[in-house]
């Protein structure tokens, strides 16, 4: 009797190492800042406490800027092949698997895409976050998953217009740096130096 429960333990420890041995791992995969862009909206992909990524079945790594635009791939194109989901920690940009994380959604909350939701690794964070700002609905997983994914058309507005303005700042910038370069070289070409010759006579 004793021999056949010590052989039926050896069978189901031996099925449980092999079911493991065959089960994938997924790891989170690296930003990288001057190729990755995201695959809804196109923007590239910050290295920063925002990004997300999906890894497929196959190891391919789709990388979003924004929770949000996460979501709407997994409503364009399901979930069957995909690993593993990972997002970041606000406070540290720590990967964490998306269903082990916490999230707070506040239509005032800034995302590269507006869709307003953020993630932390430990609840008690989320809980500090909320109390700290005033403002935020804790979300599990979960629930995330019922969530209304909207992006928020007054933000996304006035990021753009906040984006344009620096464009615009940075452009003026250059012109009036090419402006002094312009100057500096008549002044020190040799008709500039000729001119500067005649005026002190």
């Amino acid at each position: 009797m004793r021999k056949t429960s010590l052989l039926m333990l050896a069978v189901v420890i031996g099925l449980t190492l092999l079911s493991g041995c065959g089960k994938s791992t997924y790891e989170p995969v690296a930003i990288d800042e001057t190729v990755d862009k995201c695959p809804i909206c196109n923007m590239a992909v910050a290295d920063d406490q925002f990004a997300t990524e999906i890894i497929l079945k196959n190891k391919k790594a789709l990388k979003f800027d924004d929770l949000g635009d996460l979501h709407v791939w997994k409503d364009q194109n399901g979930t069957d092949e995909i690993g593993e989901q990972f997002v970041r920690d606000y406070n540290t940009k720590e990967w964490v698997k998306l269903s082990d994380a916490t999230y707070v959604y506040d239509k005032s909350i800034r995302t590269p895409m507006a869709f307003n939701v953020i993630s932390f690794k430990e609840k008690k964070d989320a809980e500090t976050f909320v109390a700290q700002e005033g403002v935020g609905q804790i979300l599990t997983a979960k629930e995330l998953e019922n969530h209304a994914w909207e992006m928020n058309e007054d933000m996304m507005k006035s990021m753009m217009s906040e984006h344009a303005g620096e464009m615009m700042d940075m452009e003026n910038s250059h012109d009036d740096a090419e402006g002094r370069d312009a100057e500096n070289s008549a002044e020190h070409s040799p008709e500039g130096m000729m001119d500067m010759n005649s005026e002190s006579k």
